[in-house]
């Protein structure tokens, strides 16, 4: 009961947000990045965050960063930003477990009258509003979206050379009900959703991302929040 209560609670927060300041990080503009660049890190190699050769992409990329669970277990040294949502993109990539670790890179196709926005709203307590708004021009067509939060560290933070996107949660599911909507929404979609995080993770270093693919696999569109000053 208590989890629903802040479930809703985190809802409301950012329903009840006057209009002029919602949502209150979103992407803006039509730019959107050019790549998905995804690195997985075994939670055994501490080695391995601390690399000044860690692999990263140019600025238009949309870089997520995936701790795997590793070996040891709770005693691994990246143990606490560890998650199963880890092996479960692995095994959607078809991708080894890393023992140190691993990189995958997508390039972003776009599709023409296509569009992806994602946005956040305030924290309360362990969970964050996050929402996604898709459109497409393509009656017919089945998009699977992945709506993620992340927690951003610039280069040099805790111990890391490089800027990191985090995985702190994800979502992700289809969009394929169009028969079932009014004619004035067959091309538009959301989705708002209470997203929780994990003790430890930093409130304001929390972003949202997100990608569609199309029934193909390709990645077609991807957004990342951006927080104003």
């Amino acid at each position: 009961m208590k989890d629903t209560a802040l479930t809703l609670t985190a809802l409301l927060a950012l329903h009840s947000l006057p209009l002029a300041a919602q949502p209150l990080c979103a992407n803006a503009g039509p730019a959107q990045p050019v790549a998905l660049f995804e690195r997985f890190t075994s939670a055994d190699c501490a080695s391995c965050w601390q690399d000044n050769t860690t692999p990263a992409p140019g600025p238009d990329a949309l870089v997520l960063d995936w701790i795997v669970p590793g070996t040891l277990g709770d005693d691994a040294p990246l143990a606490p930003a560890a998650t199963r949502d880890a092996l479960l993109r692995l095994q959607a990539l078809g991708r080894a477990i890393p023992a140190a670790t691993d990189v995958h890179t997508a390039p972003v196709e776009p599709v023409h009258g296509l569009h992806l926005r994602v946005g956040q709203g305030p924290a309360v307590n362990d969970y964050m509003g996050a929402t996604a708004e898709f459109s497409a021009r393509q009656p017919g067509a089945t998009w699977s979206f992945h709506l993620l939060l992340v927690e951003s560290l610039p280069a040099g933070t805790e111990g890391s050379p490089v800027a990191r996107n985090i995985v702190r949660n994800t979502l992700q599911g289809t969009w394929d009900k169009r028969s079932k909507l009014s004619k004035s929404k067959l091309d538009r979609w959301a989705e708002l959703r209470p997203m929780s995080f994990p003790e430890g993770a930093q409130p304001e270093r929390l972003r949202t991302v997100g990608w569609v693919q199309d029934a193909q696999g390709r990645v077609v569109a991807a957004a990342q929040s951006v927080c104003g000053g």
